[in-house]
């Protein structure tokens, strides 16, 4: 396949032609010229779009599709063509399914149903045999198998010896752990932050001290065990130093933070709306501006949509009923794009393909093209027509984005919305 990209503006730090509008050839899935202008052919697809930009292909460390067993939240391929019309190249996907996924076969399952498929699957396998936090599960074969991390999704590993030996085993085959940042005990049955407007509303609080013990306890055992361990979606200033002062330590720890926990807070919760019951909970005004800062300086190493599909009866009930979750994918790049601007927009969208052991492709002649397209500058507010998702759960309903995902050229193919 030949396709011939007209006037794009490129955004590539890494790259010669950085912030420089230029004609792109991608031949057989691989860059093979870029000028100021390259002649056209019959024998060549030319994509001409509204203010197009390129950059490297964005990815998702933190996405839930529900097949196998929840096909009524999210199948692969919808999930994948969702993911593709929203500028992702690459999505983790985790072990939120039924059966959880803790073995290779189940890791060969996952990579089978994204054969042939634009957007590159990356499989995450639980933490421990049915996401139970009692018995470690087969790290090493699914790793194997092409597992990139291992993660018991939402679920806390409560077992301090148990998160000792995962540290250390994973070592052996350069493994990354990630532990979710949340103690039981404080948390207990909480819905909401703890704070002012959980008082006001009646809604049983999460304190950020939940989330804090959690990981000054993984900070202790990983300076003791060494390995690589990630902590997924903080959400609270303190988090962000406790992180920050473990990095100048030197100790080998990466975090992400939601897309959900950077544009919004618990003030939004003055209706019950379930679509904000989210895991971490929305914080404060303060949280978010300690995560930004974090994010801008290199503490955070990259933002996630934190895409959880559920399904209507378990989203559309009272609050206490509802399930955590919100879908992110499709308006991820335009509230994070309204917020810090294209450039760190970018970075933040590929900061963490390095901690998960994905290569980047710096946009050049003679690399595979693994490509986002899109226009940064078009804004709308975000409404249920611009759901791509099966599930409609989405807490970025009515928030401005700026910017519009076109698509992506991956996998040799050219996946447009």
């Amino acid at each position: 396949m030949k396709i011939l990209l007209k006037s794009a503006t490129i955004v590539d730090a890494s790259s010669e032609h950085h912030l420089k509008k230029r004609d792109v050839l991608i031949e057989d899935g691989k860059i093979s010229k870029i000028a100021a202008t390259i002649a056209s052919s019959a024998k060549v697809k030319e994509v001409i779009l509204k203010n197009l930009h390129i950059s490297q292909g964005w990815f998702d460390s933190s996405v839930s599709f529900g097949e196998p067993g929840f096909e009524e939240r999210e199948t692969v391929e919808n999930g994948l063509k969702t993911a593709a019309y929203s500028g992702f190249t690459g999505v983790a996907v985790n072990a939120n399914s039924f059966p959880v996924t803790d073995s290779k076969g189940h890791i060969k399952f996952l990579k089978s149903k994204a054969e042939n498929k634009a957007v590159n699957l990356y499989p995450v396998g639980a933490l421990t045999v049915g996401s139970k936090g009692v018995d470690l599960a087969e790290l090493f074969d699914m790793k194997n198998e092409g597992a990139v991390a291992f993660y018991d999704y939402k679920n806390p590993i409560t077992n301090a010896n148990l998160l000792k030996i995962a540290l250390q085993y994973s070592q052996n085959f350069d493994g990354l752990v990630q532990s979710f940042p949340f103690e039981k005990s404080v948390a207990r049955n909480g819905m909401v932050n703890e704070e002012v407007n959980s008082t006001r509303l009646g809604l049983k609080g999460i304190p950020a001290l939940a989330e804090e013990l959690q990981i000054i306890r993984d900070l202790y055992i990983l300076e003791y065990t060494g390995g690589k361990l990630h902590i997924p979606t903080i959400s609270t200033k303190k988090s962000v130093e406790l992180i920050r002062n473990a990095k100048k330590k030197g100790l080998d720890v990466s975090c992400s933070v939601s897309i959900f926990n950077l544009v919004l807070t618990d003030d939004v919760l003055e209706d019950f709306n379930t679509h904000y019951k989210v895991i971490p909970p929305l914080r404060t005004n303060a949280d978010n501006k300690a995560l930004l800062k974090g994010l801008m300086d290199g503490t955070i190493d990259g933002l996630t949509s934190d895409h959880n599909p559920i399904d209507v009866e378990h989203k559309k009930t009272e609050f206490e009923q509802a399930y955590f979750g919100s879908i992110g994918l499709e308006g991820c790049f335009g509230a994070l794009n309204q917020l810090l601007g294209m450039e760190d927009t970018v970075k933040a969208l590929t900061g963490l393909k390095a901690t998960f052991g994905i290569g980047l492709n710096e946009i050049k002649e003679g690399n595979q093209a693994e490509l986002t397209l899109f226009n940064p500058e078009d804004t709308k507010i975000f409404s249920e027509k611009d759901i791509l998702s099966t599930s409609k759960n989405a807490a970025l309903l009515g928030v401005k984005l700026k910017g519009n995902p076109y698509g992506i050229i991956a996998n040799n193919q050219l996946a447009l919305n």
